[in-house]
């Protein structure tokens, strides 16, 4: 029968756990997938962030220091410096910004990394220079091209953090945003060279090398956004430089790389043209870097759905997971349940034969069963073993007075406060009516009555509630008798016997007391005589 439970057992468990198991596994894959997903999104929140400070920074910080700084050289009055230290706050500080935005090294592909170096060593220019014309020490003639250097630099990172986007509408506006980058520096590339060399004299010869440069860079950001991003910026710009007065100034251009030097008033309308489409392309960088940062927003909102979707999917999982352990467990609990109830009938039967059911201590018959190997202990070694036997002092009267609620209530108390005072070991049941008996290994009957002193204390000072409200005392006496393993001619009926001789001189002591035998077959004034000359009877406590 045993098998077969166990076999039943084994057959529930793999019912339930293998397809839980296989969901398990098809969740955590789920999972791992998700939280793929999750980094993906934050990595492109924070390379949107780096895109934006990086676009900002090269198409609105520099260029203004570049500004500053150059009204400072020439003229250098209080007005110009306040000026040019705010343009160097507000770069050093988007600057910082800008490194505190980039993703850990780990991140990092090899590429960017060298670029954010060289990028570094760019503003290092920039710092020695702003030292050289604090002091007075500038000598070159324009400081444009170290902040130009570090405009590019800034302009290659940005390029760099292309193919590390995931995102797909992120690397779009990423492209978009390096387009609009390049073909601004182009044309200012362009209109700087063309305006210096207009500007001079007619032996004056054009830097060609530079001017191609230009219309390199031009070029390239042409392509980057027509090729890459069909966003309504680009359809604007491309529309912009359409206009007739942009594709005269593209001609007067072209003219001027030709190596032709056009009259004042044609130049007047190209410088016109080219600081219109300089202030035109400069407005649509900084919308792009805005909207690549409301962008990283729209990916940062995303990511914290998906990271509760997440936490969400682990919760139902690990709910999941609970239910099924729990209905296995209980699946198993209902098995051991029916190979247990019989057993457990049998024990509460068993129990409820050898338990008085008024105070809960042992009955006579569960007394015996658990006395017994005490006393085979004690036959099979030098030890002692004595019994206490007390009964309450008029108890007929308090069921006559107070009824027989009252008290069963009375022993239901007093088998409490004698559980409390009896050690731990010792066996106690209630012996019959209001009569108790306790069975103490290892105590002479001077031991035995020492803790029966102290049990009968306890009831004697014990307030005992009734049913009807009142509060009883009562007292009780005792008897003991003890016997050591020498003694293997009395069994433990005739101790018991001994213990009631005791209790029955207590009572005619006066009752309330404890006596402790051996005790000698006498009437009961010789007994009292011998008692009170130290013969008979032990103590009175």
């Amino acid at each position: 029968m045993a098998m077969k439970f166990e076999t039943i057992k084994r057959v529930i468990l793999a019912a339930i756990m293998l397809p839980f198991v296989f969901m398990l596994i098809e969740g955590v894959v789920v999972i791992r997938s998700s939280v793929n997903q999750y980094w993906n999104l934050e990595k492109d929140r924070q390379f949107a962030d780096v895109l934006a400070r990086g676009g900002s920074i090269a198409a609105t910080e520099i260029l203004t220091e570049i500004g500053a700084t150059r009204r400072y050289l020439a003229d250098p009055s209080s007005r110009t410096a306040i000026d040019m230290q705010q343009s160097r706050v507000t770069l050093d500080r988007e600057r910082h910004a800008f490194y505190a935005s980039l993703p850990s090294r780990d991140a990092l592909d090899e590429g960017l990394v060298g670029e954010l170096s060289i990028l570094s060593l760019a503003y290092s220019r920039i710092v020695a220079a702003r030292s050289a014309v604090d002091q007075g020490r500038y000598t070159g003639s324009d400081p444009g091209s170290i902040y130009w250097y570090a405009a590019l630099k800034e302009l290659a990172v940005v390029d760099a953090l292309s193919p590390l986007i995931s995102d797909p509408v992120l690397l779009e506006k990423s492209n978009q945003l390096m387009g609009i980058l390049l073909t601004y520096y182009g044309e200012r590339l362009i209109t700087g060279i063309g305006t210096r060399y207009l500007n001079q004299g007619a032996s004056a010869r054009l830097p060609v090398e530079l001017f191609v440069q230009g219309k390199v860079m031009l070029g390239e950001g042409m392509d980057h956004m027509v090729f890459h991003s069909s966003a309504p910026v680009v359809r604007h710009i491309v529309a912009y430089l359409g206009r007739s007065s942009q594709v005269k100034a593209n001609a007067i251009t072209d003219a001027i790389l030709a190596g032709s030097r056009p009259t004042r008033a044609v130049h007047d309308v190209w410088a016109a043209a080219q600081s219109e489409r300089m202030i035109f392309l400069q407005q649509k960088m900084i919308e792009a870097a805005k909207d690549i940062h409301e962008t990283g927003e729209s990916l940062s909102t995303r990511s914290h759905i998906h990271l509760t979707r997440i936490l969400a999917l682990c919760a139902g999982l690990l709910i999941l997971a609970t239910l099924v352990l729990l209905l296995a467990a209980k699946g198993l609990r209902l098995i051991d349940r029916l190979t247990q109830d019989r057993e457990t009938l049998v024990g509460e039967l068993r129990s409820a034969a050898q338990t008085d059911l008024l105070t809960g201590l042992y009955n006579r018959r569960g007394f015996e069963v658990a006395a017994s190997a005490l006393l085979t202990q004690a036959e099979h070694g030098s030890r002692w073993i004595s019994v206490v036997l007390f009964d309450l002092d008029h108890f007929k009267k308090i069921n006559d007075v107070h009824g027989h609620d009252a008290g069963d209530a009375v022993l239901r108390h007093v088998a409490g406060v004698a559980r409390e005072n009896f050690r731990s070991f010792d066996l106690l049941v209630r012996h019959g009516g209001e009569e108790f008996l306790a069975l103490l290994p290892d105590s002479t009957p001077d031991d035995a009555a020492i803790v029966a002193g102290r049990v009968r204390l306890a009831i004697e000072a014990a307030e005992i509630p009734l049913p009807s409200g009142d509060v009883l005392k009562v007292t009780a006496s005792f008897g003991c008798a003890g016997r050591a393993n020498e003694a293997t001619n009395r069994n433990f009926e005739d101790l018991v016997k001994r213990a009631d001789l005791a209790l029955y001189a207590a009572k005619a002591s006066g009752r309330n007391c404890v006596v402790s035998g051996p005790i000698i077959q006498a009437p009961v004034q010789e007994e009292r005589r011998k008692a009170a000359s130290g013969g008979g009877f032990d103590s009175r406590i």
